[in-house]
């Protein structure tokens, strides 16, 4: 680990980068902790002031993956959005989700616990609010509720435990890691589409070329609302739709399809989130939000290659609101995760 510290550790214009080979050396050395706690301190921060290469990000990527629990649950789409959460915006990506699986597409979420550096709400927090045990949620009975309603969640720490190992770490260091672009791309179903979301435009072509490399048939990168995969209700939104083995910059506006509205300010909270996001998925609830998961619904289904366009996917996801059938996806998955929770709580 010294050797490799000595590459990307010498300034900003010394500092070099890895290999692919030596990156999944790197990568080895932090996630099976055979290198330091100091060293990997230090590896991270030098990551961070050098930016990591499109090789780091898939050398870390494939080893991140292999220490992980990886089965194919479900053949759908993969919702990679930040870990460290939201401060001040919806988190859409949670209704989308009921909203894409009753449209016949499944859904795979995953997070963890709160992270640097936005400290925010995250889908961890929603589902606690929603009456869940999250602390008790069991990989079986995760998948349990996927069979039954078609959206799976997975614990990010549990279902790759090494990144349990490192959180003290990444909360003590504060800033952002190449795991935080790591973790998002486990794809914990082997999903054949994804929908990832980016912060900053320095990242999005490099990130587009790794999830071209990553080997999926279909693909969203989103420069979206606080770094997430979510669209923009009130504002053009840069993506690159990934298709064939090539990704190409499109533009997806709102306006054009008649959904643009302002975004009204909300002190959010994980009940607040919930509730929004429940009124949203019984047809209802302020247009803002109600609008940013059709929108989104309808992007995912289009990148996904459910339909023809993405104002086709605007009038499914609509129908799939107004009738119910999105809210009873989630009411499926509500009672099977809190049945298997309970289940397994009565087994301890």
């Amino acid at each position: 680990m010294i050797n490799i510290l000595k590459e990307v550790a010498r300034g900003k214009r010394g500092a070099k980068d890895l290999s692919y080979g030596e990156a999944e050396y790197a990568a080895e050395a932090i996630l099976g902790q055979t290198a330091s706690p100091v060293q990997i301190g230090a590896f991270l921060i030098a990551e961070r002031m050098k930016l990591e290469s499109l090789e780091e990000l898939e050398a870390f990527v494939a080893v991140c993956r292999k220490y992980a629990s990886r089965e194919p649950v479900q053949q759908g789409i993969d919702c990679a959005g930040p870990y460290d959460g939201r401060v001040h915006s919806f988190i859409a990506t949670f209704p989308t989700a009921f909203l894409l699986s009753a449209a016949g597409l499944p859904v795979t979420l995953h997070g963890s616990a709160g992270l640097p550096p936005k400290w925010g709400i995250t889908l961890q927090d929603i589902i606690h609010a929603s009456g869940i045990d999250i602390a008790g949620l069991s990989r079986s009975a995760a998948i349990e509720a996927a069979e039954a309603s078609g959206v799976l969640f997975a614990k990010s720490e549990q279902w790759c435990p090494p990144l349990g190992a490192l959180r003290g770490l990444r909360e003590d260091i504060g800033l952002r890691t190449i795991f935080n672009t790591a973790e998002k791309l486990i794809d914990y179903s082997c999903s054949p589409y994804i929908v990832f979301g980016i912060f900053h435009n320095t990242v999005f072509d490099r990130i587009s070329r790794l999830i071209v490399k990553l080997g999926y048939q279909r693909g969203l990168v989103v420069q979206g609302v606080e770094g997430s995969e979510d669209l923009y209700i009130d504002r053009p939104n840069r993506v690159y739709r990934i298709q064939d083995g090539a990704a190409e910059l499109d533009i997806i506006d709102p306006e054009s399809l008649g959904l643009e509205v302002p975004v009204p300010e909300v002190d959010w909270t994980a009940e607040r989130q919930l509730r929004t996001a429940e009124e949203v998925l019984q047809g209802g609830g302020h247009l803002a939000f109600y609008n940013q998961t059709l929108l989104n619904g309808a992007a995912r289904l289009h990148a996904a290659g459910r339909v023809n366009s993405i104002e086709e996917g605007v009038y499914t996801c609509k129908h799939l609101l107004d009738n119910g059938q999105a809210w009873n996806t989630y009411a499926k998955w509500k009672s099977a995760m809190q049945g298997s929770t309970a289940a397994s709580l009565g087994q301890v």
